[in-house]
């Protein structure tokens, strides 16, 4: 069996955008008629170019070889071009491809992927949802319009916990950007939020603190400390991810999990981050971290440390689709981040949408990572646009 056909799309996530303003998919086809579907996130570029890109990789690195060579593939995209190094264009790139040879192996075989890497550990996978506006209200349909409000956030939380969801993420540092101290104001602030959503929620939800960076060490630590009080389950990304000796020196200074791992690209990064005890959770993002297989090594390097997984995931379903075969058959599964409940556009795109019941996710028992796009509806919701997401900060346009 040999890969002969690469297809690649932009499609555009209507509003209100949950989970990014457009995906990119890929399709590999067989030449026995197996299709395996990918996708890419974060590739700092025009999703028209990284389609090209896509493209391009799988003409020079699949097309004419075998979809079982996964070991094979990943090495030879990685070293290409003399690089070697973990970053994110061929990070996405990468992942994407790797995805979808995953989905066609497991279809060869009939097996979902997760039979493959070990086989079914966890029968569910609890999962948790980063605080969206009320579609209802227009004058807060920002997200930045709620994260950082006192009397809005709490709100949202309850309204999620009553849908069954036992932890809620939320930012309460907007706006994201590069590391600052905070000042006495924002410090207030961000406590209030925590412990206002802590006193709506009570002890049926875990608090999961997001930020994105935007603190410097030393601001990250004292805002640590006012926080500790309501117990949040993690502390994420409190500084940029380029430097995670300052990483490790916030998490030595808080009783909170450090978590961390979206901006985080390939095993080896996540050797650098585990060596320094930089984190209690890791957060890999499936598309980009460098496929399938690669999350489940690192998932093994945190196991030997005594570190959770979290797969993270702000991007289409079939990321999502490759956390969950990957979380499915890991031991040291935490949790799996969602979009809501995967209903909407999220499950439009999908021929069969993700099971979600009570709180967490059902894994699907269908062969390769379980999922197909609906053709027909990705053609009819092309994306036009040439912005990059995620933005950072104000800097960027999406």
């Amino acid at each position: 069996m040999k890969i002969t056909d690469v297809k690649t799309w932009a499609v555009a996530n209507p509003p209100p955008h949950f989970g990014g303003p457009f995906w990119v998919f890929v399709k590999l086809t067989t030449d026995n008629g197996i299709v395996g579907y990918g996708e890419a996130y974060g590739v700092p570029f025009a999703p028209s170019k990284v389609c090209g890109l896509i493209e391009d990789v799988a003409e020079r690195y699949l097309v004419g070889n075998s979809p079982f060579e996964i070991e094979r593939m990943w090495r030879s995209i990685y070293g290409s071009g003399f690089n070697q190094h973990p970053e994110f264009t061929v990070g996405g790139i990468l992942s994407a491809l790797e995805i979808a040879s995953w989905d066609i192996v497991g279809k060869a075989l009939d097996q979902p992927v997760y039979n493959l890497l070990g086989g079914k550990f966890n029968e569910r996978l609890r999962s948790y949802t980063y605080l969206y506006p009320d579609t209802a209200d227009p004058d807060h349909m920002a997200v930045t319009n709620i994260h950082g409000d006192p009397d809005i956030a709490p709100k949202r939380a309850e309204h999620y916990v009553n849908m069954g969801f036992t932890a809620v993420g939320f930012d309460p540092v907007m706006p994201m950007g590069d590391p600052r101290q905070l000042s006495m104001h924002e410090l207030s602030n961000a406590e209030l939020v925590v412990k206002n959503i802590r006193e709506a929620v009570g002890d049926e939800a875990d608090l999961l603190v997001k930020t994105h960076g935007q603190m410097t060490t030393s601001s990250a630590i004292r805002l640590a400390k006012r926080m500790e009080k309501y117990d949040p389950l993690w502390f994420e990304e409190p500084v940029p991810p380029e430097n995670r000796d300052e990483m490790a020196r916030v998490a030595r200074m808080t009783t909170i999990p450090v978590a961390t791992g979206e901006r985080l690209v390939t095993k080896y990064d996540f050797w650098d981050l585990l060596s320094k005890q930089g984190a209690a959770i890791l957060q890999p993002a499936l598309a980009r971290v460098g496929g399938i297989l690669e999350a489940k090594k690192i998932a093994g390097m945190a196991e030997a440390n005594y570190v959770q997984m979290a797969p993270h995931l702000y991007t289409g379903p079939i990321e999502a689709a490759a956390n969950i075969q990957v979380a499915t058959c890991s031991p040291n599964f935490l949790i799996q981040e969602s979009i809501q409940n995967f209903t909407g556009f999220f499950a439009d795109v999908l021929k069969k949408p993700i099971q979600w019941e009570d709180g967490y996710i059902i894994p699907p028992t269908d062969p390769g990572i379980g999922y197909e796009l609906d053709e027909a509806v990705v053609e009819a919701n092309q994306y036009e646009g040439d912005g990059v997401f995620p933005p950072m900060g104000s800097r960027d346009r999406a």
